[in-house]
Protein backbone atom coordinates (compact mmCIF):
# COMPACT_ATOMS: atom_id res chain seq x y z
CA UNK A 1 0.00 0.00 0.00
CA UNK A 2 0.98 3.54 -0.71
CA UNK A 3 2.22 5.18 2.08
CA UNK A 4 0.29 8.69 0.93
CA UNK A 5 -3.39 7.91 2.65
CA UNK A 6 -4.28 10.99 1.43
CA UNK A 7 -3.06 14.43 -0.07
CA UNK A 8 -2.33 17.27 1.95
CA UNK A 9 -1.75 19.15 -1.19
CA UNK A 10 -1.99 22.88 -0.65
CA UNK A 11 -2.65 22.09 2.85
CA UNK A 12 -0.79 24.37 5.57
CA UNK A 13 -0.05 22.81 8.75
CA UNK A 14 1.35 23.95 12.13
CA UNK A 15 2.89 21.71 14.48
CA UNK A 16 4.14 22.71 17.93
CA UNK A 17 6.59 21.09 19.74
CA UNK A 18 8.35 20.05 16.16
CA UNK A 19 12.34 20.68 17.27
CA UNK A 20 12.61 17.05 18.91
CA UNK A 21 10.27 13.18 18.96
CA UNK A 22 6.59 12.81 18.03
CA UNK A 23 6.51 16.62 17.06
CA UNK A 24 9.91 16.48 14.41
CA UNK A 25 8.29 12.76 13.72
CA UNK A 26 4.80 14.41 12.56
CA UNK A 27 6.34 17.70 11.04
CA UNK A 28 8.44 15.03 8.58
CA UNK A 29 5.40 12.90 7.52
CA UNK A 30 3.01 16.22 6.87
CA UNK A 31 5.71 17.21 4.54
CA UNK A 32 6.26 13.65 2.93
CA UNK A 33 2.27 14.00 2.07
CA UNK A 34 2.30 17.45 0.18
CA UNK A 35 1.76 19.71 2.86
CA UNK A 36 3.29 23.08 3.91
CA UNK A 37 4.59 22.89 7.28
CA UNK A 38 4.85 25.64 9.88
CA UNK A 39 7.18 24.30 12.82
CA UNK A 40 7.19 25.77 16.05
CA UNK A 41 9.27 25.35 19.16
CA UNK A 42 11.73 27.10 21.28
CA UNK A 43 14.97 25.70 20.30
CA UNK A 44 15.99 27.09 16.28
CA UNK A 45 18.89 25.03 16.09
CA UNK A 46 16.55 21.51 16.37
CA UNK A 47 14.04 23.37 14.03
CA UNK A 48 16.29 23.81 11.93
CA UNK A 49 17.35 20.31 12.64
CA UNK A 50 13.55 19.41 11.60
CA UNK A 51 13.57 21.84 8.59
CA UNK A 52 16.24 20.17 6.89
CA UNK A 53 14.43 16.36 7.26
CA UNK A 54 11.20 17.91 5.66
CA UNK A 55 10.66 17.02 1.90
CA UNK A 56 9.99 20.42 -0.06
CA UNK A 57 10.70 23.57 0.10
CA UNK A 58 7.86 26.05 1.36
CA UNK A 59 8.09 24.98 5.21
CA UNK A 60 9.64 27.52 7.41
CA UNK A 61 10.39 28.33 11.31
CA UNK A 62 8.33 30.18 13.45
CA UNK A 63 10.24 30.28 16.84
CA UNK A 64 8.56 31.28 20.13
CA UNK A 65 7.85 30.45 23.64
CA UNK A 66 4.11 29.54 23.47
CA UNK A 67 3.88 30.12 27.66
CA UNK A 68 4.99 34.12 27.34
CA UNK A 69 1.98 35.83 26.30
CA UNK A 70 3.66 38.28 24.47
CA UNK A 71 5.89 35.69 22.38
CA UNK A 72 2.46 33.94 21.92
CA UNK A 73 0.85 36.78 20.35
CA UNK A 74 3.91 37.46 17.84
CA UNK A 75 3.90 33.85 16.83
CA UNK A 76 0.19 33.60 15.74
CA UNK A 77 1.18 37.02 14.20
CA UNK A 78 2.98 35.54 11.85
CA UNK A 79 1.03 32.66 10.89
CA UNK A 80 -1.05 32.30 8.03
CA UNK A 81 -4.82 30.70 7.71
CA UNK A 82 -4.39 27.52 8.74
CA UNK A 83 -6.18 23.57 7.52
CA UNK A 84 -4.59 21.85 10.47
CA UNK A 85 -2.95 22.46 14.03
CA UNK A 86 -1.25 19.41 16.02
CA UNK A 87 -0.22 19.98 19.53
CA UNK A 88 2.67 18.31 20.53
CA UNK A 89 4.56 20.58 22.85
CA UNK A 90 4.76 19.21 26.39
CA UNK A 91 6.84 18.20 29.58
CA UNK A 92 7.11 15.38 31.58
CA UNK A 93 7.27 15.74 35.53
CA UNK A 94 7.64 12.68 37.70
CA UNK A 95 6.79 13.36 41.71
CA UNK A 96 5.16 11.50 44.26
CA UNK A 97 1.21 12.99 44.79
CA UNK A 98 2.87 13.65 48.84
CA UNK A 99 5.89 15.43 47.48
CA UNK A 100 3.89 18.12 44.38
CA UNK A 101 4.70 21.79 45.15
CA UNK A 102 2.48 24.71 43.41
CA UNK A 103 5.60 25.42 41.38
CA UNK A 104 5.15 22.24 39.64
CA UNK A 105 2.17 21.92 39.31
CA UNK A 106 2.28 25.66 37.50
CA UNK A 107 5.09 24.39 35.17
CA UNK A 108 3.73 21.64 34.25
CA UNK A 109 -0.31 23.10 33.56
CA UNK A 110 1.61 25.95 32.12
CA UNK A 111 3.64 24.02 29.38
CA UNK A 112 1.30 21.07 28.95
CA UNK A 113 -2.66 22.39 29.37
CA UNK A 114 -2.55 26.63 29.48
CA UNK A 115 0.11 26.79 26.74
CA UNK A 116 -1.91 25.25 23.41
CA UNK A 117 -5.47 26.24 25.30
CA UNK A 118 -4.26 29.62 24.99
CA UNK A 119 -2.54 29.58 21.14
CA UNK A 120 -5.83 27.68 20.17
CA UNK A 121 -7.68 30.49 21.45
CA UNK A 122 -5.40 33.27 19.79
CA UNK A 123 -5.89 31.03 16.50
CA UNK A 124 -9.56 31.00 16.93
CA UNK A 125 -9.59 35.22 18.16
CA UNK A 126 -7.97 36.25 14.84
CA UNK A 127 -9.92 33.70 12.72
CA UNK A 128 -6.63 31.60 11.76
CA UNK A 129 -8.67 28.45 11.49
CA UNK A 130 -10.24 27.81 8.22
CA UNK A 131 -13.13 26.30 7.54
CA UNK A 132 -13.72 21.83 7.84
CA UNK A 133 -9.48 22.34 9.27
CA UNK A 134 -8.64 19.61 11.62
CA UNK A 135 -7.20 20.31 15.21
CA UNK A 136 -5.22 17.55 16.62
CA UNK A 137 -3.81 17.05 20.57
CA UNK A 138 -1.34 14.56 21.41
CA UNK A 139 -2.49 13.58 25.09
CA UNK A 140 -1.19 10.51 26.77
CA UNK A 141 -2.38 7.14 27.81
CA UNK A 142 -1.66 8.36 31.41
CA UNK A 143 -4.97 10.10 31.73
CA UNK A 144 -6.51 6.60 31.41
CA UNK A 145 -3.29 4.91 33.30
CA UNK A 146 -2.15 6.15 36.43
CA UNK A 147 1.13 5.54 37.42
CA UNK A 148 3.69 5.82 40.67
CA UNK A 149 4.95 9.22 40.33
CA UNK A 150 2.74 9.91 37.01
CA UNK A 151 0.12 12.66 38.07
CA UNK A 152 1.08 15.90 37.67
CA UNK A 153 1.53 14.33 33.77
CA UNK A 154 -1.41 12.73 33.91
CA UNK A 155 -3.89 15.17 35.09
CA UNK A 156 -2.17 17.95 32.66
CA UNK A 157 -2.87 15.33 29.96
CA UNK A 158 -6.62 14.53 30.70
CA UNK A 159 -7.96 18.12 31.29
CA UNK A 160 -6.46 18.56 27.81
CA UNK A 161 -8.59 16.03 26.69
CA UNK A 162 -12.08 16.82 28.21
CA UNK A 163 -10.68 20.76 26.72
CA UNK A 164 -10.32 19.10 23.36
CA UNK A 165 -14.02 17.72 23.90
CA UNK A 166 -15.43 20.75 24.39
CA UNK A 167 -13.64 22.70 21.68
CA UNK A 168 -14.82 20.22 19.41
CA UNK A 169 -18.45 20.22 20.37
CA UNK A 170 -18.32 23.98 19.99
CA UNK A 171 -16.15 24.04 16.12
CA UNK A 172 -19.03 21.44 15.11
CA UNK A 173 -20.52 24.29 12.92
CA UNK A 174 -17.73 25.29 11.16
CA UNK A 175 -17.30 21.08 10.27
CA UNK A 176 -13.53 21.84 11.88
CA UNK A 177 -12.82 18.64 13.69
CA UNK A 178 -11.01 18.45 17.12
CA UNK A 179 -9.40 15.17 18.38
CA UNK A 180 -6.54 14.12 20.61
CA UNK A 181 -4.20 10.93 20.36
CA UNK A 182 -3.02 9.44 23.06
CA UNK A 183 0.31 7.30 23.09
CA UNK A 184 2.01 5.25 25.43
CA UNK A 185 5.78 5.24 26.21
CA UNK A 186 7.73 6.27 23.29
CA UNK A 187 11.41 6.76 23.75
CA UNK A 188 12.10 10.63 23.01
CA UNK A 189 14.00 12.74 25.17
CA UNK A 190 10.81 13.74 27.04
CA UNK A 191 11.05 10.29 29.00
CA UNK A 192 14.07 12.12 30.75
CA UNK A 193 12.78 15.15 31.78
CA UNK A 194 10.35 13.50 34.31
CA UNK A 195 13.57 12.57 36.07
CA UNK A 196 13.15 8.49 35.66
CA UNK A 197 16.62 6.96 35.70
CA UNK A 198 17.89 4.66 33.07
CA UNK A 199 17.12 1.49 35.50
CA UNK A 200 13.52 2.24 36.04
CA UNK A 201 13.25 2.85 32.32
CA UNK A 202 14.71 -0.86 31.60
CA UNK A 203 12.88 -2.65 34.24
CA UNK A 204 9.69 -0.99 33.14
CA UNK A 205 10.30 -1.70 29.44
CA UNK A 206 9.71 -5.45 30.62
CA UNK A 207 6.40 -5.35 31.11
CA UNK A 208 5.61 -4.67 27.45
CA UNK A 209 5.10 -7.83 25.40
CA UNK A 210 7.94 -6.58 22.51
CA UNK A 211 9.88 -5.65 25.88
CA UNK A 212 10.91 -2.32 24.52
CA UNK A 213 9.11 1.40 23.88
CA UNK A 214 8.22 2.77 21.05
CA UNK A 215 10.28 4.92 19.00
CA UNK A 216 11.22 5.65 15.30
CA UNK A 217 7.59 3.34 14.39
CA UNK A 218 5.25 5.67 16.27
CA UNK A 219 4.70 8.53 13.93
CA UNK A 220 3.12 6.93 11.24
CA UNK A 221 1.08 4.96 13.40
CA UNK A 222 -0.04 8.37 15.03
CA UNK A 223 -0.23 9.88 11.43
CA UNK A 224 -2.74 6.78 10.42
CA UNK A 225 -4.14 8.12 13.60
CA UNK A 226 -4.62 11.49 12.77
CA UNK A 227 -5.62 10.82 9.02
CA UNK A 228 -8.38 8.55 10.27
CA UNK A 229 -9.84 11.04 12.52
CA UNK A 230 -9.09 14.52 10.33
CA UNK A 231 -10.22 13.00 6.95
CA UNK A 232 -13.51 14.61 6.62
CA UNK A 233 -15.03 11.69 5.18
CA UNK A 234 -14.41 10.22 8.82
CA UNK A 235 -15.94 13.74 10.65
CA UNK A 236 -15.78 13.41 14.11
CA UNK A 237 -17.07 16.65 14.83
CA UNK A 238 -17.79 16.17 18.58
CA UNK A 239 -14.22 15.39 19.23
CA UNK A 240 -12.61 11.88 19.03
CA UNK A 241 -9.91 9.75 21.58
CA UNK A 242 -7.43 7.48 19.80
CA UNK A 243 -5.51 5.34 22.07
CA UNK A 244 -2.67 4.15 21.31
CA UNK A 245 -1.40 0.71 22.91
CA UNK A 246 1.48 -0.75 23.64
CA UNK A 247 0.30 -3.66 25.59
CA UNK A 248 -3.13 -5.41 25.73
CA UNK A 249 -5.98 -4.05 27.98
CA UNK A 250 -8.77 -6.84 29.39
CA UNK A 251 -11.66 -3.98 29.65
CA UNK A 252 -10.77 -2.24 26.37
CA UNK A 253 -11.91 -3.66 23.01
CA UNK A 254 -8.68 -2.91 20.88
CA UNK A 255 -8.93 -3.33 16.87
CA UNK A 256 -6.31 -1.92 14.05
CA UNK A 257 -6.60 1.63 12.54
CA UNK A 258 -7.70 0.12 9.15
CA UNK A 259 -10.81 -1.70 10.87
CA UNK A 260 -11.87 1.79 12.82
CA UNK A 261 -14.44 0.76 15.68
CA UNK A 262 -16.17 3.44 17.26
CA UNK A 263 -17.10 3.19 20.71
CA UNK A 264 -20.09 5.45 22.31
CA UNK A 265 -19.40 8.17 19.18
CA UNK A 266 -16.44 9.65 21.23
CA UNK A 267 -13.29 6.68 21.17
CA UNK A 268 -11.42 4.49 19.35
CA UNK A 269 -9.30 2.26 20.01
CA UNK A 270 -6.13 0.82 18.16
CA UNK A 271 -3.73 -2.11 18.57
CA UNK A 272 -0.17 -1.46 16.88
CA UNK A 273 1.45 -4.38 17.31
CA UNK A 274 0.39 -6.60 14.66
Amino acid sequence: MAFNLYSLENKTILVTGASSGIGRGIAVLCAKMGGKIILNGRNLIKLQETRALLEGEEHYIVVGDLTLNEELHRVVDELPQLDGVVHCAGIGQRVLCKLITEEEIDRVMRINFKAPVMLQSLLLKQKKINKSASIVFITSIASESPSYGNALYSASKGALISYANCLGLELSHKKVRVNCISPAMVMTDLIYEGGITEEQLKEDEKKYPLKRYYANEIPPKIMKCIWKLSNTKNAIVRGGLAFIFLFKKNDYKLKDIDMLSFIDNEKFFIEIFI
